[in-house]
């Protein structure tokens, strides 16, 4: 079996993010957790993963502080799983991939599932990276500044 790479030390904060996700699993938990998904088998029915590697993903959310368990909100002797405020942090990351996405790997008439805001039912703005002062920022407006 082949060890995966930890980066949970690196200083590079995309690394470290990599690491604590894990895997596109992992995020598609998350996305599930936001569109209200609290229960293992909520999970694993939307997401037709295999038990023990949902198991898995769960117990490394959990781990990562990206997911919690709390009693079941029926009083069941299940848990279920909420987002914590580090998980909830994320969905700023969910959306930039979503909408990703939706630019790159649909036709425009192509169905797809769509993200609406509760209030006026319409699409949320594009998703931009800003500079201190407003300023539309692009890659090549930026550097990456590494320590010695």
């Amino acid at each position: 079996m082949v060890t995966r790479t930890r980066f949970d030390d690196s200083d590079c904060p995309v690394a470290r993010s990599v690491d604590a996700i894990g895997d596109w699993w992992s995020l598609l938990i998350v996305r599930d957790a936001f569109d209200g998904s609290r229960r293992f088998g909520e999970f694993q029915r939307g997401l037709g993963v295999a038990k023990n590697i949902l198991s898995a993903r769960l117990r490394a959310l959990v781990a990562a502080g990206i997911l919690d368990t709390v009693p079941a909100s029926d009083g069941s002797a299940y848990h279920e799983y909420v987002l914590t405020p580090r998980g909830k942090a994320l969905f700023p990351v969910v959306v930039a991939l979503r909408q990703w996405g939706e630019e790159h790997f649909f036709a425009p008439d192509e169905p797809h599932s769509r993200l609406l805001d509760r209030q006026d039912g319409r699409p949320p703005r594009p998703l931009e990276v800003r500079a201190a002062d407003g300023r539309r920022l692009a890659p090549e407006d930026t550097i990456v500044h590494k320590l010695p």
